[in-house]
C-alpha cells in the first residue's frame, strides 16, 4: 500500500517540483514503485519529466472533476519505477468546476476528489509523490486531505520562514476536520548556497523551530539541478554524478528509513 507524501508551500521558488521530480526519481533507483502526481497547472513537474500536451490524453484536471478513470490518467516513463499523473493549464480551472458541482450536487466533497481516486490504485505504487502549486487552494486541499504525510520544502535564504505558520495552521485544520492521519513528514532544507553566512543561519533557525522533523539531507543551489528539468530528466539521469544526484539519493533513503524499512 502506498504511502502518499505531498510536498507543500505556499511560497513560491522554495524547490517544490525539484523535489518531487528528483524524490520520486531517487525512489524509483531504489526499487520503490512510484507514482509522481503534478497538481500545479503551471504544468512543471510534467515538462520536468520529458512530457507535454501533445503527450498524453487525460490530465489530473480530467482525473479529478470525473472526466476520467485513474487508470486513463497514468503515465509510465521512460525513468526506473517511475508513473506520473501530468498537468496541464486546464488545471486552473478546477475551483470554477468545483463550486459549480457543488450548486447541483449537495453530496459533493470538493477536497476528496483526489483521495477517492488514489484509494483505487494505492496497493499498485510504494510512494505517491504529490507535486503542489505554491498556494492552498482546491488542488492543495485536495493533496493534503489524501495524503499521509508532508514535505516541507524550505530555502535556506532570508524571510525562509515567511508563511510557514499558515501552513501549519492549515495542516492542523485538516487534521482536526477531514484527515486525522496526516503529518508533518519532514522539513527539507533547499537552495543552499555554502558561500554565504545566511544559507548557514536558516539551517540553525529551522532545525530550532523544528527539531528533530529537519532531514539530515540538504539540497544545494547547483547549476545543474536548474539545467535538468529543461532536458526533461531528473538530475539523476542528467548528471549522474552529481551533487545534487548524491542529496537526492540520500533524502530518499531519509525518507525510507522513516517508514522503518
Amino acid at each position: 500500500m502506498a504511502k502518499i507524501i505531498s510536498l507543500v508551500n505556499q511560497k513560491g521558488g522554495v524547490g517544490k517540483t525539484t523535489t518531487s521530480i528528483n524524490l520520486a526519481a531517487a525512489l524509483g533507483r531504489l526499487n520503490k514503485k512510484v507514482l509522481l502526481i503534478d497538481m500545479d497547472p503551471q504544468s512543471n513537474a510534467t515538462t520536468g519529466l520529458g512530457l507535454n500536451s501533445n503527450d498524453f490524453d487525460n490530465d489530473i484536471y480530467e482525473l479529478i472533476t470525473n472526466q476520467c478513470d485513474i487508470s486513463k490518467a497514468i503515465i509510465k516513463t521512460k525513468f526506473q519505477n517511475l508513473s506520473i499523473i501530468p498537468s496541464t493549464i486546464n488545471l486552473a480551472g478546477v475551483d470554477v468546476e468545483f463550486v459549480k458541482k457543488m450548486l447541483t450536487d449537495k453530496s459533493f466533497k470538493q477536497n476528496f476528489q483526489l483521495k477517492n481516486q488514489l484509494e483505487k490504485v494505492k496497493e499498485n505504487f510504494d510512494y505517491i509523490i504529490i507535486d503542489c502549486q505554491p498556494s492552498l487552494g482546491l488542488g492543495t486541499m485536495n493533496a493534503l486531505v489524501a495524503s499521509d504525510s508532508v514535505i516541507i520544502p524550505v530555502q535556506c535564504e532570508f524571510y525562509a520562514l515567511e508563511g510557514i505558520t499558515q501552513l501549519l495552521t492549515t495542516i492542523i485544520t485538516i487534521q482536526n476536520s477531514m484527515n486525522a492521519n496526516l503529518r508533518i513528514e519532514g522539513v527539507l532544507l533547499t537552495m543552499l548556497d555554502g558561500r554565504t553566512n545566511i544559507g548557514l543561519e536558516v539551517i540553525e533557525e529551522i532545525r530550532k523551530y523544528f527539531g528533530d522533523k529537519v532531514f539530515n539531507t540538504i539540497i544545494p543551489r547547483l547549476v545543474r539541478l536548474v539545467e535538468a528539468p529543461s532536458h526533461g530528466k531528473p538530475i539523476n539521469e542528467y548528471d549522474p554524478t552529481s551533487r545534487a544526484t548524491e542529496a537526492y539519493a540520500n533524502l530518499a533513503k531519509e525518507v525510507i528509513s522513516r517508514d522503518g524499512n
